[in-house]
């Protein structure tokens, strides 16, 4: 499956990235990525979601380097990652779900060994601005198995940081976290969004990543299915909700409203789900005062992007 979304200011960019398994002890042939491809503008924040399984672990490890490929291309910031593999990777931060860290350092001595790992030289440690840039700079001295969760997965994000790459990727960095500490989670992802870093993330709340992200890549079975604007992506979805709230209570919907597909709710409001394609609201309206039911509010559940998840999936 061949897809594009074109574009001259390339963060990413795939074209036809395969990735097969061989299962000797089956003799059987495993598809983990069938020719996806897509590309992400630089600066941008795009969602990748799928359900579990779909292959997104793989197309983030391989853009990491720890997955080799078996066939297409992948550019990131503009390298090949066959070509020109370390200057790729230098491009490219990824902050894994699982929280990898040792517990008896502190984030201070975590970030400096890190920035040694990229190779990055000691005058060049960028160590006390990520402490300061995520909120950790009280806790830059403190052992991290005494941090809260909330600030162990900003210090992930800090870790994928060290070597300054323009690209971001982060796999389910929510995962665990409570509401609260979830929201300055983001509040933190959003700020370096804003200061130019592009940001690839995958999250299983759907919600935040209609909230977060302007762009969308979907991906089932190993297949791109479909990429977009989510606004545009949503306004195609040919399904609505609506709420109808009356003045007068009902304790029993007429047959008409009930064969038509009308549920009740309670004795003063019902709810239909609706293709506008097929009908409009102003018949819709229009049936419900034919039964004489006064209509006191009228609530339209616009599609989210969990209906359009559900739609391909």
């Amino acid at each position: 499956m061949k897809r594009s979304l074109k574009s001259d200011n390339n963060a990413l960019k795939i074209n036809n990235l395969t990735k097969k398994y061989v299962l000797k002890s089956q003799n059987k042939e495993i598809i983990a990525l069938d020719e996806v491809s897509f590309s992400i503008d630089k600066g941008s924040m795009v969602a990748l979601l799928g359900p579990n399984g779909a292959g997104k672990s793989t197309l983030i490890n391989i853009l990491a380097g720890i997955t080799n490929k078996s066939s297409g291309k992948a550019f990131i910031n503009g390298f090949d990652l066959d070509k020109s593999v370390n200057k790729a990777k230098l491009s490219i931060g990824v902050v894994p779900q699982e929280l990898v860290m040792d517990p008896y350092f502190t984030p201070r001595e975590t970030l400096n060994f890190q920035s040694g790992y990229y190779g990055v030289k000691k005058k060049n440690y960028i160590t006390e601005k990520l402490l300061e840039k995520l909120s950790l700079k009280d806790k830059g001295d403190s052992y991290v198995r005494y941090l809260s969760g909330g600030m162990k997965r900003r210090l992930m994000i800090a870790k994928a940081m060290v070597h300054n790459p323009p690209i971001l990727i982060l796999d389910e960095p929510t995962a665990g976290v409570d509401v609260n500490l979830r929201q300055t989670l983001w509040d933190s992802i959003k700020e370096l969004n804003r200061r130019g870093t592009t940001i690839l993330l995958t999250t299983h709340y759907l919600e935040e990543a209609e909230n977060l992200c302007k762009d969308v890549v979907m991906i089932n079975k190993g297949e791109i299915v479909i990429q977009g604007e989510i606004k545009k992506l949503l306004k195609n979805i040919d399904h609505k909700s609506v709420n109808i709230y009356t003045e007068n209570q009902i304790k029993k919907l007429p047959d008409e409203l009930t064969n038509f597909g009308f549920l009740q709710k309670n004795q003063n409001c019902f709810l239909l789900d609706y293709k506008p394609s097929e009908i409009s609201m102003e018949n819709i309206l229009n049936i419900i005062l034919k039964n004489n039911i006064k209509i006191k509010d009228i609530v339209t559940n616009e599609p989210s992007l969990e209906d359009l998840f559900n739609n391909l999936v």
